[in-house]
Protein backbone atom coordinates (compact mmCIF):
# COMPACT_ATOMS: atom_id res chain seq x y z
CA UNK A 1 0.00 0.00 0.00
CA UNK A 2 2.75 2.40 -1.31
CA UNK A 3 0.77 4.56 -2.95
CA UNK A 4 -0.22 8.14 -2.31
CA UNK A 5 -3.62 9.64 -1.91
CA UNK A 6 -4.84 12.56 -1.12
CA UNK A 7 -8.10 13.18 0.39
CA UNK A 8 -9.21 16.91 0.58
CA UNK A 9 -12.24 17.20 1.38
CA UNK A 10 -15.91 15.04 1.90
CA UNK A 11 -16.14 15.40 -1.49
CA UNK A 12 -13.03 13.68 -2.51
CA UNK A 13 -14.37 10.70 -0.16
CA UNK A 14 -18.00 10.39 -1.86
CA UNK A 15 -16.29 10.58 -5.23
CA UNK A 16 -13.60 7.54 -4.06
CA UNK A 17 -16.21 5.41 -2.30
CA UNK A 18 -18.34 5.17 -5.06
CA UNK A 19 -15.37 4.38 -7.56
CA UNK A 20 -14.66 1.58 -5.32
CA UNK A 21 -17.83 0.16 -4.28
CA UNK A 22 -19.24 0.58 -7.93
CA UNK A 23 -21.89 2.82 -6.75
CA UNK A 24 -23.46 6.61 -7.83
CA UNK A 25 -21.94 9.71 -6.40
CA UNK A 26 -25.42 10.24 -5.25
CA UNK A 27 -25.40 6.23 -3.00
CA UNK A 28 -21.95 7.03 -2.29
CA UNK A 29 -22.72 10.57 -0.66
CA UNK A 30 -25.95 9.35 0.80
CA UNK A 31 -23.88 6.73 2.98
CA UNK A 32 -20.66 8.70 3.74
CA UNK A 33 -23.36 11.27 4.93
CA UNK A 34 -25.15 8.28 7.16
CA UNK A 35 -21.72 7.06 8.76
CA UNK A 36 -20.86 10.60 10.16
CA UNK A 37 -23.91 11.34 11.09
CA UNK A 38 -24.09 7.61 12.91
CA UNK A 39 -20.65 8.26 14.74
CA UNK A 40 -22.39 12.26 15.53
CA UNK A 41 -25.18 10.44 16.84
CA UNK A 42 -23.00 7.63 18.95
CA UNK A 43 -21.13 10.86 20.37
CA UNK A 44 -23.86 12.63 21.42
CA UNK A 45 -25.72 9.69 22.92
CA UNK A 46 -22.86 7.71 25.14
CA UNK A 47 -19.66 10.34 24.54
CA UNK A 48 -17.34 6.88 22.65
CA UNK A 49 -17.50 4.98 19.73
CA UNK A 50 -14.78 2.61 18.45
CA UNK A 51 -14.40 1.52 15.17
CA UNK A 52 -12.08 -1.64 14.93
CA UNK A 53 -9.05 -1.54 13.09
CA UNK A 54 -9.30 2.58 12.43
CA UNK A 55 -9.82 4.09 16.26
CA UNK A 56 -11.59 5.61 18.69
CA UNK A 57 -13.81 8.74 18.70
CA UNK A 58 -14.29 9.74 22.35
CA UNK A 59 -16.25 13.05 23.89
CA UNK A 60 -13.71 14.47 27.10
CA UNK A 61 -14.93 16.92 29.60
CA UNK A 62 -13.01 20.01 30.20
CA UNK A 63 -13.19 21.52 33.97
CA UNK A 64 -13.97 25.15 33.99
CA UNK A 65 -10.54 27.25 35.05
CA UNK A 66 -9.33 30.81 35.58
CA UNK A 67 -7.37 31.93 32.91
CA UNK A 68 -5.80 34.99 32.17
CA UNK A 69 -6.67 37.59 29.04
CA UNK A 70 -3.10 37.78 27.28
CA UNK A 71 -4.06 41.85 26.39
CA UNK A 72 -4.81 42.85 29.44
CA UNK A 73 -3.13 40.71 31.97
CA UNK A 74 -6.69 40.65 33.71
CA UNK A 75 -8.18 37.21 34.90
CA UNK A 76 -11.13 35.47 33.71
CA UNK A 77 -13.19 32.17 34.69
CA UNK A 78 -13.28 30.03 31.34
CA UNK A 79 -16.52 28.36 31.70
CA UNK A 80 -15.94 23.88 31.30
CA UNK A 81 -16.44 22.68 27.74
CA UNK A 82 -16.62 19.78 25.45
CA UNK A 83 -14.28 18.33 22.71
CA UNK A 84 -13.95 15.32 20.68
CA UNK A 85 -10.62 13.21 21.22
CA UNK A 86 -9.69 10.51 18.61
CA UNK A 87 -7.32 7.63 19.62
CA UNK A 88 -6.07 5.80 16.58
CA UNK A 89 -5.68 1.88 16.25
CA UNK A 90 -2.93 -0.05 16.03
CA UNK A 91 -3.49 -0.89 13.04
CA UNK A 92 -3.88 2.70 11.76
CA UNK A 93 -0.73 4.04 13.25
CA UNK A 94 0.87 0.57 11.45
CA UNK A 95 -0.62 1.52 7.97
CA UNK A 96 0.35 5.38 8.45
CA UNK A 97 4.28 4.75 9.30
Amino acid sequence: MNKTILVKSKKDIVERVAKNAGMTKKHAEEAVNEVFAEITETLIDSGEISISGFGKFEVKTRAARTGINPLTKEHIEIPASKSVAFKASKTLKEAVK
